[in-house]
């Protein structure tokens, strides 16, 4: 999964997506995870970071990752030719 290029995430949390003209705000936990995935980090690894900095166990993160992909895919974030 990777965050497509054309979009601008500023340091306070607003995305940006040039393509829509659409403008959505993403909180602390929000912007680490866009950072990982544009570092192309695994989910595997953005798990093990995840609960390891927060107080989540894996399968309680995963829940919330995968609902964030989701939100990001409806919102056409993400580039849709890297999904597995």
């Amino acid at each position: 999964m990777h965050i497509r290029k054309n979009i601008a995430v500023s340091e306070t949390g607003f995305i940006f997506n040039p393509s829509t003209g659409d403008s959505y705000s993403i909180n602390r936990v929000g912007q680490e995870i866009l950072g990982y995935l544009r570092e192309d980090k695994s989910t595997e690894e953005i798990t093990s970071l995840m609960t390891t900095i927060y107080d989540i166990d894996p399968p309680g993160f995963e829940k919330y990752f995968y609902d964030f992909i989701s939100m990001l895919k409806q919102f056409e974030l993400l580039d849709e030719e890297d999904e597995n």
